[in-house]
């Protein structure tokens, strides 16, 4: 990527639609506005309606126009939008007009790492650009916006602030060794160096519950066959997705859909039913279900409540990787007098046919993966590396207020603040950047 040169991107969906946006930054952006609209100047800030022209002043389209000067600007350069008609064929036309002009396609996420290379947005900020554009339900939304709006970016540098504070004062006292003052001693360090790590903690949480948020929770339905696993997929789904018959294993391959409990996406698999088998087609499905139970965050172990717990939903509970399981009692409609023949005692009983305690079930996965809403108004989106940054910030912070000695808490503080401040990109290495940015769509 180069700060020298004009960018252009389409910047909303390809393909037809009723209006569509080009975005345009660089130098070369106040002789392509006159270019195109046949100005020599428009007005700063302003939608303009212009018939917009090709190379030999022929009419593309009638299209808005708005010009924002540098430094006002998102990506602190000079930048052009024009809204035009989302026919594919004037889009193309008015691209390849740009193009010729000398402004060059925009790289996926260029706009916003010009824009973070300006100081217009920090590094935690931009990304959250790409998660909002990403987002699935409304909670995942809100999590995102509100790093966008520099909400959490002003608490970490609220922490930043607080261990530069105590760097200056120890290093300080570090360089007058001579001093006669016990300054360790009587400073308020160890308490101060907790609160911090305490709030870095909780910032950990809520970053954990905001990636819970945005990337969702895998479950995976297992069993024997002609248990309801599909039956049960289509409930959550409340669609046909899977079929289902009473010939046992009906499903042969991993069966994947999507639903949501309190604004979080859940990614439900459907596996095929476990038992011997020798056929190639069915081995292979087994297969695939065990490697479904292995990705999971959570096991749904269904088992036929009407025919009693077997030896083979034993054999699958042994052989279950390390991973937190419900175990479902399914097909309670059938039993008589409610009596559950045999089975684990904190089993869930319900009919997959008839919808009963399936909303139990619900609130059992919501209590297990810790789903409470109650962190809602507070979790914020967050990727992996942005909480192993928290977790190694946390972790220094520690490590400095148990350490013995200026020296060693001015380093491990050196640690702390280094970490903090690749959320937010002040100690961030370029490929790390390009990796970062290189994720975003074209034209944002």
């Amino acid at each position: 990527m180069s700060s020298g040169d004009t960018i252009v991107a389409l910047s909303t969906p390809p393909g037809r639609g009723a209006l569509a946006l080009v975005r345009a930054s660089g130098p070369l952006v106040p002789d392509l506005a006159r270019q195109i609209s046949g100005e020599a100047l428009l007005p700063s800030r302003t939608a303009c309606l212009r018939i917009l022209h090709d190379a030999d002043g022929r009419a593309l389209d009638q299209g808005v126009l708005t010009f924002y000067p540098a430094p006002a600007s998102a990506t602190g350069e000079d930048v052009l939008e024009i809204s035009c008609h989302g026919a594919p064929a004037v889009i193309e036309a008015l691209l390849f007009r740009l193009r010729s002009l000398g402004a060059r396609p925009a790289e996926p996420g260029e706009f916003s790492r010009r824009a973070f290379e300006a100081g217009k947005m920090d590094l935690a900020q931009a990304q959250a650009v790409a998660d909002l554009i990403a987002a699935t339900t409304g909670r995942a939304a809100r999590c995102a916006a509100r790093v966008l709006k520099g909400d959490i970016s002003r608490e970490i540098s609220s922490i930043l602030q607080e261990i530069v504070d105590i760097r200056v004062y120890i290093e300080g006292a570090l360089d007058f060794p001579d001093e006669d003052v016990d300054w360790l001693a009587e400073s308020d360090f160890g308490s101060r160096l907790s609160g911090l790590a305490g709030q870095v903690e909780e910032l950990i949480r809520r970053a954990r519950q905001g990636r819970t948020v945005g990337v969702g929770i895998r479950l995976a339905l297992l069993g024997p066959p002609n248990v309801g696993k599909s039956s049960l997929l289509n409930h959550f789904t409340g669609a046909d997705t899977a079929i289902v018959t009473a010939q046992p294993g009906t499903t042969r391959d991993v069966l994947t859909a999507s639903f949501q409990i309190d604004g979080i996406p859940l990614i439900l698999a459907d596996t095929a039913g476990i038992r011997p088998a020798e056929a190639e087609a069915e081995v292979e499905g087994i297969r695939r279900s065990w490697r479904a139970a292995e990705e999971a965050d959570l096991i749904l172990q269904v088992f036929d409540a009407h025919a009693g717990w077997s030896e083979a939903d034993e054999e699958i509970k042994n052989r279950l990787p390390e991973c937190p399981v419900l175990v479902l009692a399914n097909k309670c409609d059938l039993l008589t007098d409610g009596v559950l023949p045999s089975g684990p005692e904190d089993a869930i009983r319900l009919s997959a046919k008839l919808g009963h305690g399936v909303e139990a079930l619900k609130e059992r996965i919501i209590r297990l993966l810790e789903l409470e809403s109650a962190l809602e108004e507070s979790e914020f989106m967050a990727h992996q590396r942005q909480i192993d940054a928290l977790l190694e910030t946390g972790e220094a912070l520690k490590r400095a207020a148990q350490a013995q000695g200026g020296e060693l808490i001015a380093e491990e503080l050196r640690l702390a603040q280094e970490a903090l401040g690749a959320l937010t990109g002040e100690f961030t290495a370029d490929d790390l950047l390009g990796e970062i940015f290189g994720r975003f769509c074209i034209g944002k």
